[in-house]
């Protein structure tokens, strides 16, 4: 019964398997993963996806971080949740070293692939108290931009251009400097 307390008292609410072993490791590994399945088979946790499990009520942010690592929250749920862009679009978006859509729960889970050395610039991502690895307006700004050069915008005036000043020489793109020099200019 330690385990699934000492899970429960963790702020986290999603794990690999992998993270639940290096929270218990002096226990055989065997049996961590019989306890897993017997918390799933009784209710106590969820296995949203194979070697994956969660806390009821998980927070849908932090296992889209999870299944993809490297990868943060970005486009689209980043920029509507800014008001940027005004079309509602239930999906969570993220910036991975794959492109894949998926359905967890029914949540659409959406990654694009983007270069590993963009991934790995820290500028303009943060991570919340919930554990979440989330970018910035402008860095979602960026993204989109460098993955869609003919996205639209509704609304420029929550970013920060300073902040885009900062973060963009990560993409190392020329065309992108000067479609985000043309669009701020227009904006």
């Amino acid at each position: 019964m330690s385990l699934l307390l000492d899970i429960f008292k963790d702020q986290r609410t999603v794990f690999k398997i992998a993270e639940i072993t290096m929270l218990f490791p002096h226990e055989d590994s065997r049996y961590i993963s019989d306890r897993m399945r017997y918390y799933v088979k009784t209710g106590r946790l969820l296995n949203p996806r194979k070697g994956v499990y969660a806390k009821p009520g998980y927070n849908p942010l932090e296992l889209a971080n999870i299944l993809y690592t490297p990868s943060y929250i970005s486009l689209e749920y980043v920029l509507q949740k800014s008001g940027i862009v005004f079309q509602y679009d239930t999906r969570i978006t993220s910036v991975s070293y794959l492109t894949r859509e998926l359905t967890v729960d029914d949540r659409l889970l959406s990654y694009r692939r983007i270069s590993q050395n963009i991934i790995m610039e820290a500028s303009g991502i943060f991570r919340d108290g919930t554990h979440v690895n989330m970018a910035t307006p402008e860095r979602a700004f960026l993204d989109i931009l460098y993955l869609n050069k003919n996205f639209y915008f509704d609304n420029l005036k929550p970013l920060d251009k300073q902040m885009i000043d900062k973060i963009i020489p990560a993409y190392k793109s020329m065309s992108l400097e000067m479609r985000v020099q043309k669009l701020l200019a227009n904006g």
